[in-house]
């Protein structure tokens, strides 16, 4: 399997060849294997960034008397013990939320094999896109949007990867902050919903060389 190259402009640079270690890549693209891990690292990942901080008070975090509200008998009434009852106005909440932690715990195998499933069938889908650097003259968002254009690339969200070392500018950055769709990650910490999250994936030579070193050895 090869991942085409192009320039900026979107014109063809030749093709870049996936590491023979890599070869289970097409085994994973056109079977099931993998489609569960990925599933489970999703989840976990969208679990993690929860904040869980929604808080409701129980009967006894209500501040207030604890007089009882009428005699027990007598009164003709429902017997009532407390203002803080679950029944009245201001009371406590019955099995609400208290603060959590929803993060899952995934297996480094696991994430692994998530990471070469969501690739190996980008790849395959020819969603990935090689470039040899991410560099601009300029800092304008026009031209970015013209580059994206040029590319076929202005439809949907694009992720672009990095080395984060010298293969992307500053120039670069200052253009595609002010897309909204545009994500630039460093390939070094990319991680599956990254990948499922962005139709267009663009990666760098240097960056698609750290990717295989994660793959190979994490």
């Amino acid at each position: 399997m090869k991942i085409t190259v192009k320039d900026l402009q979107g014109k063809d640079q030749g093709q870049l060849e996936i590491s023979a270690q890599l070869e289970r890549f097409e085994e994973l693209g056109n079977k099931m294997i993998g489609t569960q891990a990925a599933h489970e690292v999703v989840t976990a990942i969208r679990a993690a960034r929860r904040s869980g901080t929604a808080c409701t008070k129980t009967m006894g975090d209500v501040a207030g008397t604890g007089k009882k509200p009428w005699r027990q008998k007598g009164t003709g009434r429902a017997r009532s013990g407390s203002f803080a009852s679950p029944l009245w106005v201001g009371g406590g909440v019955v099995f609400g939320p208290k603060p959590r932690d929803y993060s899952k715990k995934v297996n480094r195998k696991v994430s692994q094999l998530a990471l070469q499933k969501i690739l190996s069938n980008r790849v395959a889908d020819g969603d990935l896109i090689a470039v040899e650097e991410l560099k601009m003259q300029s800092p304008k968002t026009g031209q970015f949007v013209q580059m994206l254009k040029d590319m076929s690339l202005d439809e949907g969200k694009v992720l672009f990867l990095a080395s984060m070392e010298d293969d992307i500018n500053t120039n670069f950055r200052l253009a595609s902050r002010n897309v909204p769709r545009v994500k630039i990650v460093n390939s070094a910490t990319v991680n599956t919903f990254d990948l499922v999250a962005h139709p267009k994936i663009v990666v760098t030579r240097k960056a698609w060389e750290n990717i295989e070193k994660r793959i190979i050895t994490q």
